[in-house]
Parts: C-alpha cells; structure tokens; sequence
C-alpha cells in the first residue's frame, strides 16, 4: 500500500534556516497556500493547506504560527485515511523557530510529537507523547533551524540565479541536518491557477547524506518569478513513487485590526 506519511515527512516537517539570524519573511500574515497532491495514478491523492498567522507569544515577542494540513483525498482516502496537522511557532524577529508541533494519524497509527527550542542552552527539547521510550534533550548545532515549507517559501526573497545555492540547517524531530537550496533553471509551470514562469529550486545534502537523501531521494521546489513569487509546485522523488504538490488556491487575508487596550 502507497504511504502517504513520506510526502509529509519529507516536505513538511524537515525545518531548515540560514545560519545567521534574521528576521522571518517567508511568510506574510493571513497568506493560504492550498495545493492538490498526486502521486503516480491517482491524480488527486491528497490535499496540503500551509497558512501563516502573526500573533503575540505569551512572553510577549511577536511570532508566526505556520500550519500544514495533510489529508488523503478522493479514491486514496477510500482504502487510506491519513490526516496530520504540523505547526510551527517562529520568532518574528530573530526567525528562530519557538516550537515544531505535529499530531495525526492514519487510523493504525499515531504521531503526536513536539520539539521546543532552547537556544540560550542550545538544547531542542523533542516528546514523543505516543513513544515516550524515544523522547529526548538534542543538542542544536550552530544555526537557526526552521520547518522547510518556510525555508522554500523565503527563498521568493533570496534573489538567487541559477547556480547559486544558500546554506540551511535541517531539523526533524530529534535530527538536524544541513541542507544546500541550489537554484536550478528557469521554467514554466502550469498549475490550476495557470501558468507561471518559474525558478527550479533543489535541496541537497552534501555531506553524510542521510534520510531521503541517502537513499536517493529528491525534493525539488518551484517558485513564480512575477508578482508576489508564490511556491507553485513542489515534488518529491522516492524509490516507489513521486509526489507532486500544484497550487490550487492562495489566499491572503487582511490582518485582523486590534482594539484600543486590548
């Protein structure tokens, strides 16, 4: 049976971030990125909703919330029912991630896990609350980790070329990992939204390559190249398989005003 975990995995929940920090602009507050997922016969496979909210943290600094809904669609969700929400808690200033949450489950099994970052001590804090056997205190390496869909998402502000790449530092759970985004090509793109003329843009693992990556894996992102540069596809190459995400809807709400003394 075709899982449908790895699209998400691989795509969603791998974080990533320059190594400098910076303030976050991947993301503007109220934007919607809705995108149809399909792989291989199945057209409409599954369905990804990415939405960024700007709010006030608890301790007062302002943060992004990033949520990524997963849902098998269609004919897929007839014999696998996966549902799974991620979400990231960002430091708007310093583009830190505050918190990486995920929690779903495809009727068999079960994911609620969270990771939170403690920089002063340079300790992610990772619990799994279905494994408890596999939560742990996880040194952060020197970088600003950040979920990929923002890292991918901030690359319409790097003004690469084709043949220049930017550095990322990669976590997953318990695991951090360095990443290259290189910008490939140029190409065109045509999506349900039409067509956009596009910069081809692929993550590598360099050195020691691990996950997807070792065993020949490939993501790869494409960004418009006109207006606001939205992330109109993505894909995701593995050894049964490839995935592949094309906008469908974007949508982008006006901030919600604040009341005087609220």
């Amino acid at each position: 049976m075709i899982s449908f975990r790895p699209v998400l995995v691989a795509l969603l929940l791998l974080p990533a971030r320059p190594v400098l920090a910076a303030p976050f602009t991947a993301f503007t507050d109220g934007e919607t990125f809705t995108y149809k997922v399909s792989w291989g016969i199945f057209g409409r496979a599954g369905e990804i909703v990415v939405a960024a909210h700007e709010e006030m943290n608890a301790n007062g600094s302002d943060v992004f919330r990033i949520t990524t809904n997963t849902s098998t669609r269609g004919f897929m969700r007839g014999f696998y029912s996966y549902d799974n929400q991620a979400e990231g808690v960002i430091n708007q200033q310093t583009g830190r991630l505050v918190s990486l949450r995920e929690k779903g489950s495809d009727g068999q099994h079960f994911t609620d896990t969270e990771t939170s970052f403690d920089y002063d001590k340079k300790i992610a804090r990772y619990a799994d609350r279905f494994r408890p056997d596999r939560s742990q205190d996880v040194p952060i390496p020197d970088g600003d980790p950040i979920d990929l869909i923002s890292a991918l998402v901030e690359t319409r502000d790097w003004n690469l070329q084709p043949g220049e790449k930017k550095d990322v530092l990669v976590n997953f759970g318990n695991e951090f990992y360095p990443l290259a985004i290189y910008a490939d090509h140029y190409d065109d793109v045509r999506t349900p939204l039409g067509t956009y003329h596009t910069l081809m843009l692929v993550p590598r693992m360099e050195q020691n390559p691990r996950g997807i990556f070792k065993r020949g894996g490939e993501i790869k992102v494409w960004i418009s190249q006109q207006g606001q540069k939205l992330p109109v596809k993505m894909q995701l190459k593995l050894k049964f398989g490839t995935a592949t995400l094309l906008l469908m809807d974007y949508k982008k709400t006006a901030p919600t005003p604040v009341k005087p003394g609220s």
